[in-house]
């Protein structure tokens, strides 16, 4: 026979701990996916600006593109824990 008995502390300590993973999951997840998408972008616009020195400007436009997905991560982890 399993014990029910859960406090008040115990159930608001868990919803607190599964708030902080989730933030955490925000924003570790959307840094992963901004770093595998500045892989690919990070090479071509190298690339690019080794062939034309004007295109610097447009590569590092488009580099750091993925990297407003980080800030959204960021928004929605602070919209979690307060």
């Amino acid at each position: 026979m399993v014990d029910v008995g859960m406090t008040l502390e115990m159930v608001q300590a868990s919803q607190l701990g599964m708030k902080a993973l989730g933030a955490g999951l925000a924003v570790g997840l959307t840094g992963i996916g901004a770093g595998v998408a500045e892989m690919g972008i990070g090479s071509a616009a190298v690339g690019a600006t080794a062939e034309n020195r004007d295109m610097f400007g447009l590569a590092l436009l488009l580099t750091v593109i993925p990297e407003t997905i980080v800030i959204f991560g960021l928004v929605v982890a602070l919209l979690l824990l307060f």
